[in-house]
């Protein structure tokens, strides 16, 4: 900022003298009262002139002198007014006390008239040089012209080191890692073998789960260089200087090898080809074949391994994808139960914990959640205390934060008429109910009438333990369980409200997916009939291609789909008048209390009284005592390099036990190289 600053006070500087200058060139030291035509004409015919002056000067003749009160004076007459000229001379002459001088034009110098005439230029072509090396980055006018130039960014790995340790809930993803670790420290090994390290790994995952946390740690590992760059670094304005950028980020890195190149969002740079929408498109492919040559082109690029990172693999470039290239691709997905209490564990280590605090328990509380879900869980918990003046934080400031994730903040200011609390409080209940009663998968973990964000109250289902399947029976519990609050305002008060529009955007997401994508319709059998995209958008694929079905099978998905949603709301209509009486009193409960937790639930809907609970002890699901050794709670390099050892020891051994019960070849083969015998029974002639 500050070079900047000293910048463009030099440029200020500079002009200020180049503009006095020129003002001194052209003679506008003092500069004289300018008269108008028929002013300078009427203080002439007055006497008012003291002296007067004549003299041409491109294209007309410039009148200059002083009046009688000792003020200068200026004015102009036309080239082609010669009669008023005649008039002028005749008047001046005839007046005694008029000093009157007529003098021959003047021939300016050809220095000063190229002077004049580029200096304005000079002072425009400077002011865009400035700007333009300010917009490559620096204020130096080394980088005026460095469009070409790589924007990638070189971390020193002993400044800012990060190791396997500091990354959490992620241990295959680092046993993966593990051997690219061992390349960039020592690759004698892999070169006796006549092992070929993979070249690229490819990060797949959703947003926030540690992909790019992932890539630094294998730099921090290996204590190698690390270029990191953005996929939208590359693409410029100037058509060819993606290409010329990736030429620069690999010449760079052959001379810092071996070394990481991280190219974060690689979907930017790297999506398909001829799937372009936009003009700019061109570019990006060109940027996109140069980055395909540098990878595994004719040139070699030993000791240079290539991590990516996106989470959207479904539109890369399949040459990208191909081995040689991206040689390994690694899902890091949202950590399990007990890597989220892992992570929980590593961003809580700077963050004064009350001992009430049970990370596991919050784990459990926090189905899909990524690492920066987690973080930013704690982050707004901490923010949560020091607002309320508090020195540790607590299990109710966690419970505000993930209601303020998941939700948005409470609305305790909004004025709610008593009917749309009610109407609130029933459709809740609604909610509370089924998720009673259909408890296989998700199990009840609060409820609350208090508004958050656009939603008047929300009631929380958790499922029972992390679930990576579904079944038709549950999805269609599911679907139930978001009708229940339109369902139990249809029976209290036989008309409906707004409430229920997320509901129904969610009930028929699900029952569309099970139609088009499960193949869970009877009718039209085990079909998928939506696109491969995972429902993503890809606008340059899905406008060029067509859907793969007829218009008939589009009237009768939405048809499946209409006859699920309806099906559920019945089923769940007769469930809420089965515990009508469970439901009135949840309703009117949650009118006093505003919020109830499990416990409370529990004991409403099956003993019909309201017990006194700790609302920060409340549990989800009963598990075994954490895992966690104090202090470690990420997997380190050397403990992934024992696990391997020990895992490669034990398929050894494994091995080995079997091959000594295994009969023999002949055993198993009685006439493959044996002699001839001639009572052998097998023997046939």
């Amino acid at each position: 900022m500050q070079k900047a600053f000293r910048n463009v006070l030099v440029i200020a500087i500079i002009g200020v003298i180049i503009f006095g200058l020129f003002s001194f060139l052209n003679g506008n030291g003092n500069m004289p009262k300018q008269l108008t035509y028929t002013q300078f004409v009427n203080k002439l015919d007055k006497g008012d002139l003291k002296s007067l002056e004549i003299q041409p000067e491109q294209n007309v003749y410039m009148v200059s002198g002083k009046t009688k009160n000792g003020e200068d004076y200026s004015s102009t007459i036309l080239f082609n007014n010669e009669k008023d000229l005649q008039k002028i001379t005749d008047t001046a002459k005839k007046q005694d006390g008029l000093k009157f001088t007529v003098k021959e034009e003047e021939e300016q110098s050809v220095f000063v008239s190229i002077l004049t005439t580029l200096i304005p230029v000079l002072i425009i072509a400077l002011l865009f040089i400035f700007f333009l090396s300010q917009a490559q980055g620096g204020g130096g006018g080394g980088r005026m012209m460095n469009f070409g130039k790589s924007k990638a960014k070189m971390y020193d790995s002993s400044k800012r080191r990060v190791r396997f340790s500091d990354v959490a809930g992620a241990d295959e993803e680092k046993q993966e890692l593990v051997e690219i670790v061992d390349f960039l420290k020592d690759n004698k090994k892999f070169k006796q073998m006549g092992s070929r390290i993979p070249k690229g790994v490819l990060l797949v995952g959703p947003p926030g789960t540690g992909k790019t946390l992932l890539a630094r740690a294998v730099a921090g590992e290996a204590g190698a260089p690390f270029f990191s760059i953005s996929g939208s670094d590359f693409v410029e304005m100037f058509v060819g200087v993606g290409a010329s950028r990736v030429r620069d980020l690999f010449e760079n890195a052959k001379k810092n090898a071996p070394c990481i190149i991280f190219i974060d969002e690689i979907d930017a740079v790297g999506r398909q080809r001829g799937a372009g929408v936009g003009g700019g498109h061109d570019e990006r492919e060109q940027t996109l074949n140069q980055l395909l040559v540098e990878m595994d082109g004719f040139g070699e690029n030993e000791g240079i391994i290539m991590i990516a990172a996106t989470n959207r693999p479904d539109i890369l470039d399949p040459a990208l994808l191909r081995p040689g290239r991206f040689d390994r691709q690694i899902q890091v997905g949202r950590p399990d139960v007990k890597g989220r209490e892992a992570i929980l564990h590593v961003h809580a280590k700077n963050k004064p914990l009350d001992e009430t605090v049970d990370l596991k328990a919050i784990s459990q509380r926090t189905p899909g959640f990524s690492g920066a879900d987690l973080e930013n869980l704690l982050n707004e918990a901490s923010l949560i205390a020091a607002r309320e003046g508090k020195n540790k934080i607590d299990m109710r400031d966690i419970e505000e934060a993930t209601d303020r994730v998941i939700a948005g903040p409470a609305k305790k200011s909004r004025v709610i008429s008593d009917k749309e609390r009610n109407i609130v409080a029933h459709h809740e209940a609604g909610h509370t109910i089924i998720g009673m009663v259909l408890d296989e998968a998700e199990v009840v973990h609060k409820v609350t009438i208090v508004p958050r964000g656009q939603a008047g109250g929300y009631a929380m289902m958790l499922p029972k333990q992390d679930r990576f399947l579904m079944t038709e029976p549950e999805l269609l519990d599911k679907i139930c369980g978001l009708l229940g609050g339109r369902v139990s305002e249809d029976i209290n008060f036989g008309e409906v409200s707004t409430g229920a529009s997320n509901d129904f955007e969610r009930a028929t997401q699900i029952a569309r997916s099970m139609v088009t994508e499960y193949g869970m319709s009877k009718k039209l059998g085990p079909l998928q009939f939506s696109s491969s995209g995972g429902g993503q958008v890809f606008l340059g694929k899905d406008m060029q291609g067509e859907p793969n079905y007829s218009g008939q099978i589009a009237y009768e998905i939405d048809k499946e789909v209409q006859r699920i949603v309806k099906e559920q709301y019945e089923r769940c209509k007769e469930i809420l008048l089965e515990h009508q009486e469970q439901l009135k009193l949840i309703a009117k409960t949650l009118l006093t209390e505003e919020t109830l937790v499990a416990e409370q639930i529990q004991s409403l809907f099956h003993e019909g009284k309201l017990p006194e609970v700790d609302y920060d002890s409340a549990e989800v699901v009963k598990e075994t005592n954490s895992e966690f050794d104090e202090g470690k709670y990420g997997k380190s390099y050397e403990d992934v390099r024992k696990e391997q050892s020990l895992d490669h020891k034990g398929e050894d051994k494994h091995n080995e036990d079997e091959s000594e019960d295994e009969p023999t070849g002949h055993e198993q083969s009685p006439n493959i190289d044996k002699p001839y015998n001639p009572n052998d029974p097998n023997h046939r002639e």
